[in-house]
């Protein structure tokens, strides 16, 4: 492995994509789960269903849509290109939407999990002594769920480290600008440059791995 000849710009790019959709797919996924895991309403299973999907569906077929959603095509897209200068397609905010969506169907499934695993009669007990459902969630849901955040930190980081399918759909392949791991190792491939390949596929693996082992580590030890 040379890894004087690499281009590290692909591999800080997807790290920085797979962390801004980590931290994007927690807030939103903990709040979607909490709802699923605490509430019952109408529509409560088809919510469940769309959260789901993206883990399903051909990623081209995820791709094509989410191109055409946010494409300047399209009136939503092209409502936020004439009115606030905003292109959310090929450029590095749609591949952090891209590993946002892939993320987000492991985030919510694994904190509901979690949620529904802390009892509710502890969370009962704390709105007696006066805590409001905010308070109540931080303070008690949280911390009892915290090694079901863990795994999903892990799930959502691993995942969004990797995605290549939505994310050349609506990022593009833009060396320098929107080109992740992921893709570069595809492009490398494509070009007949096997050791660069090798090498990015092997460094990309070396992180998930480091990441993956922290986490457990820090569960671990919290508990």
């Amino acid at each position: 492995m040379d890894f004087g000849s690499i281009d590290w710009f692909p591999i800080k790019l997807s790290f920085a994509v797979a962390t801004a959709a980590t931290i994007i797919a927690l807030i939103a996924g903990s709040a979607l789960a909490w709802l699923l895991a605490r509430k019952r309403f109408p529509g409560r299973n088809l919510i469940d269903s769309l959260i789901t999907l993206p883990l399903v569906l051909p990623p081209t077929v995820l791709g094509y849509y989410l191109l055409t959603v946010l494409g300047t095509r399209s009136a939503f897209g092209r409502f936020l290109y004439e009115q606030f200068g905003i292109r959310l397609t090929f450029t590095v905010g749609a591949a952090i939407i891209a590993a946002t969506i892939h993320a987000l169907p492991l985030v919510t499934k694994s904190l509901r999990a979690a949620f529904e695993g802390v009892d509710k009669e502890l969370e009962a007990a704390a709105r007696t002594l006066g805590l409001n459902s905010r308070l109540v969630f931080f303070r008690i849901t949280l911390p009892l769920a915290s090694r079901g955040v863990l795994a999903a930190t892990a799930l959502a980081f691993a995942r969004a480290l990797g995605d290549f399918g939505v994310t050349i759909m609506i990022a593009g392949n833009i060396p320098g600008r929107t080109q992740t791991a992921s893709v570069a190792i595809y492009d490398a491939i494509q070009a007949g440059r096997d050791n660069e390949a090798f090498t990015i596929a092997v460094i990309v693996s070396l992180i998930a791995v480091v990441m993956l082992y922290f986490i457990n580590r820090f569960g671990r030890l919290r508990w």
